[in-house]
């Protein structure tokens, strides 16, 4: 079989190797595509060409960033169909959130286009103190250089663009090093980035092997590193990356409170949705439902009916909800934790069977904490319910885990909802929807194990910034 090629992109040009890694199909696990590997001395040249374009990038006036945002916007929104299959093929993902991702990234390149075109700065009058005179500051913020980016396979087109185009807003040249089961969607925005007339050296977007990609953490030449993956691989890499920034946003176990006054009807829509959606692969899925004990019986009953309607299979089909896994080793690892917590004591309320790289929508009950399925990150369509008696009770189990990313509320209770803010040990509340609730334009990170630092557009471009001051008298 003669697949396609995708090259990869070194200093804004496509360029093709011989080591080729093959892309599969997830749901039918045959090669898709073949994409052009990257070795470590590619990438140290992609990182030489980033240092030589950043006082360029630096340069580039606010209007021409956003003109080249706004171009890939476009193009991006011509190709919206042939970006989708490619995410329902390499990433498995169900055509209608395959849909939803498109969406996102078209969102996401229109917020960095919006935020490229508008001063960004602050005016700090110090005539408060006597030691100061008339003095007042200007405050400007800078590209802060050359940018290294890590990104994983679970959302390959958005989670990429909330990293590229925050960086071309702000005028900071990166090297992109794309997750190796999903590269395909990386390298096609590569092909319409190298339709403008970015500055060379401006972008490259490599797959790499994996000394190809410690580069990316240990030269110093590069300013700033993000990186978006598990829990363990990114504290590592903070610890190897020397002087430079880092933001991480890594792993989580959210959970939902389903307070007493709850609507259930809508908490239920919006769990299934939370918990399942993209086979449950996402940081902030929901996993733990922690249920008020006076409406457990009725949760659990319209929980099991909705995961019931779910429908498994061809990523494909317009009717399918839940996908494949990104391979039969994950399928095969998060089957072995349902099995251990069924083995613990755990109930299987419904799924927890395995077809190949597919496993079942899964609700289990009464899992001891100290299964991985109740304590570490599932990363699959498998929920865990629990009963509490008190609110207190509640943001206890919440915190009670070493991730702190985003949970869920639902209540009518303001008093609740505040308590809630102020107790939970997460990045985000989110009241009366899911865990899974994210905006492209919010800050959004974690606390604790799940990371360091915040993403969303203009998060990003601050942590891809500095400011600098510049300080004058002032005679009034």
């Amino acid at each position: 079989m003669n697949l396609s090629v995708e090259p990869g992109f070194l200093a804004n040009r496509a360029i093709e190797t011989d080591d080729r890694l093959p892309v599969f199909d997830k749901y039918r696990g045959s090669p898709a595509w073949e994409v052009c590997r990257a070795n470590a001395s590619l990438m140290d040249a992609a990182i030489a060409a980033a240092v030589e374009a950043a006082p360029v990038m630096a340069q580039m006036k606010p209007y021409e960033r956003q003109r080249i945002l706004r171009h890939c916007h476009a193009r991006l929104q011509a190709e919206a169909a042939d970006l989708t299959a490619i995410l329902v093929r390499e990433g498995g993902k169900p055509i209608g959130a395959a849909r939803a991702e498109v969406a996102r990234l078209l969102r996401t390149f229109e917020l960095s286009a919006e935020a490229a075109g508008r001063p960004v700065g602050a005016l700090h009058d110090l005539r408060g103190s006597p030691l100061s005179g008339t003095a007042l500051a200007f405050e400007r913020r800078f590209p802060i250089g050359p940018c290294a980016f890590i990104t994983p396979f679970n959302f390959p087109f958005n989670l990429v663009a909330h990293k590229i185009a925050p960086a071309l807003a702000v005028g900071c040249p990166f090297v992109l090093k794309p997750a190796s089961t999903t590269p395909v969607s990386a390298l096609r925005l590569g092909r319409i980035l190298a339709e403008t007339d970015l500055p060379p050296g401006a972008f490259s977007i490599l797959p790499g092997t994996r000394e190809a990609a410690d580069r990316l953490v240990t030269d110093e030449r590069l300013r700033f590193l993000s990186f978006t993956g598990s829990a363990s691989v990114g504290w590592d890499l903070k610890r190897r990356a020397g002087r430079k920034r880092v933001t991480l946003e890594l792993g989580g176990n959210a959970a939902a409170i389903v307070a007493a006054d709850a609507d259930l009807d809508a908490a239920v829509q919006a769990l299934v949705r939370g918990g399942f959606t993209n086979s449950g692969q996402s940081c902030i899925s929901v996993q733990r439902i922690l249920v008020h004990q006076s409406l457990a019986a009725a949760f659990t009953e319209r929980l099991l009916a909705a995961v019931k309607q779910l429908v498994v299979g061809d990523p494909a089909d317009e009717t399918t909800t839940v996908g494949p896994l990104i391979d039969e080793d994950e399928a095969r690892r998060l089957t072995d934790w349902i099995t251990e917590a069924a083995d613990g004591g755990a109930r299987v309320l419904c799924g927890g069977g395995r077809h190949g790289a597919i496993v079942e929508p899964t609700v289990l009950e009464r899992v001891p904490e100290t299964c991985r399925v109740w304590a570490e990150e599932a990363f699959g369509p498998v929920v865990v319910l629990r009963i509490f008696e008190t609110p207190e009770e509640a943001f206890t189990l919440v915190n009670a885990s070493r991730y702190g990313l985003q949970a869920a509320l639902f209540t009518r209770d303001l008093d609740t909802i505040m308590r809630a803010w102020d107790r939970l040990a997460v990045g985000a509340v989110i009241v009366n929807e899911s865990s899974s609730f994210r905006d492209d334009a919010m800050p959004y990170g974690g606390v604790k194990d799940s990371g360091l630092g915040r993403e969303g557009v203009h998060s990003a471009m601050d942590e891809m910034t500095e400011p600098r001051l510049l300080v004058m008298p002032h005679a009034g």
